[in-house]
């Protein structure tokens, strides 16, 4: 992983000085944090030996991850290691600096969440709801089949062919099929979609210098786009090409991924939270923990923020669709349909809750997103990989984005000031806030 020698001075310079003397009392818990930090990203890297898809990005230094691979630590004393460190955090007296205190309550909630997915690993069973609470402090609402199908006859009425004999979701791929991007124009579409992303992000946040990223096109995945964060402000973005990408996806995918989402808010982190501050806990993203929803949920508000009101399909309208080769004019048509889809999110958690649950099978699931969320049979049976994959992980996309926009809002950031708006969520992508401190 790329990291510049200023940065492992910095970092060598705070793990000398926390490890040469213990706290002298219980109120130096700026001392102990240092001192639980590095032992926490430690501990992260060795479930990683146990769990290929944990570690989702650190940039640490590199004699961590050999210290670790060489100690080849078990489970259960990556679990007594942990339960060690969350009683240490527990015992320290409140830090009088709010962002010391969310420092303290991050190590521990990131922890006991750590415990709690090796426990996972060593065959515990939990509930959706529990496993959720339990890694990613939050539990998604429970919704019901007459909630979606209410929005499926909204949809009904909106798709050309209303009454004919085809099935909702085949109309809807069938009408999908005029606002797919030709495979040949998807780099340049995507591209474009990226420095507008950029722009408009970069206009109201104070980006890292040097910041950029890097995009690939990748095939079998259960994922539709991921960032692979590196250090240095770097990112790799890959975006799979399995099944055709409609218009709307260019946005989608460029914002959540790139600006203002993944990118820059582990750019912010590394740059408020690491450099700044020497906080070494953040050189580590383990993926099953709290930290997630706030990633993936500020990363799908994030859409929003850059594109306010009609202002995203009126940039379509005007950029995109011409640089696919589609017909402008429908563009508003397109919007209102996504609109509505838009308000099926939620359909996958309920999938994924049953399937997990083990109240209904693996096809069963894959008809629940056909029905529901109007997912083709391919693309709900790569749904039902993902959720096979990542489990509970599905609620950080949709309850994370409402989560995120309640607390944006909740603090001054409405839509009529937009100023307000940004510097709450710039303070939010800064700062190593809990999914339970949002509500």
């Amino acid at each position: 992983m790329p990291v510049s020698l200023s940065f492992l001075a910095v970092v060598g310079s705070v793990l000398g000085s926390a490890c040469a003397t213990a706290p002298e009392s219980p109120s130096d818990t700026l001392a102990a944090m240092n001192e639980v930090a590095p032992a926490y990203v430690k501990l992260v890297l060795a479930v990683g030996r146990h769990d290929k898809d944990y570690v989702d990005a650190f940039y640490g230094p590199a004699e961590w991850k050999a210290e670790v691979d060489a100690a080849g630590k078990p489970l259960d004393a990556i679990t007594r290691e942990a339960d060690a460190l969350i009683a240490r955090l527990q015992a320290l007296p409140e830090p009088a600096e709010e962002t010391l205190r969310l420092r303290r309550s991050y190590l521990t909630r990131q922890l006991q969440a750590l415990t709690a997915r090796v426990a996972m690993l060593g065959g515990k069973k939990l509930s959706f709801d529990e496993e959720s609470r339990a890694l990613y402090d939050a539990v998604a609402p429970v919704l019901t089949e007459e909630h979606f199908r209410g929005i499926r006859e909204e949809l009904d009425r909106a798709i050309p062919g209303s009454g004919g004999t085809a099935s909702l979701v085949d109309r809807y791929e069938a009408w999908r099929k005029d606002f797919t991007i030709p495979k040949d124009k998807v780099d340049g579409v995507f591209r474009a979609a990226i420095a507008e992303c950029r722009d408009r992000t970069a206009r109201h946040l104070s980006l890292p210098a040097g910041e950029s990223f890097t995009v690939e096109y990748v095939n079998g995945k259960s994922w539709s786009g991921y960032n692979w964060y590196q250090g240095a402000y770097r990112s790799l973005i890959q975006v799979n090409t399995d099944f055709p990408i409609t218009i709307d996806r260019a946005i989608d995918l460029a914002c959540h991924e790139g600006y203002p989402g993944h990118h820059v808010y582990h750019a912010l982190l590394e740059k408020n939270l690491v450099r700044d501050r020497s906080w070494v806990e953040c050189t580590v993203y383990p993926l099953f923990s709290p930290q997630s929803l706030i990633s993936e949920g500020s990363a799908n508000f994030g859409i929003e923020m850059a594109f306010p009101g009609t202002e995203r399909v009126e940039y379509e309208k005007a950029k995109l669709y011409p640089l696919a080769g589609l017909d402008p004019t429908r563009a508003e048509e397109f919007d209102r349909v996504r609109r509505i889809v838009d308000r099926l999110a939620y359909a996958g958690n309920e999938a994924a809750r049953r399937y997990l649950n083990g109240e209904i099978d693996r096809a069963a699931a894959a008809r629940w997103l056909a029905e529901y969320a109007l997912y083709p049979r391919d693309r709900a049976e790569q749904r039902v990989r993902f959720i096979e994959q990542y489990r509970s992980y599905v609620i950080n996309y949709n309850l994370g984005k409402d989560l995120v926009r309640r607390y944006v809002e909740s603090k001054g950031g409405t839509p009529d000031d937009p100023k307000r708006r940004w510097e709450v969520f710039e303070k939010l992508l800064s700062s190593p806030m809990l999914p339970s401190q949002l509500m």
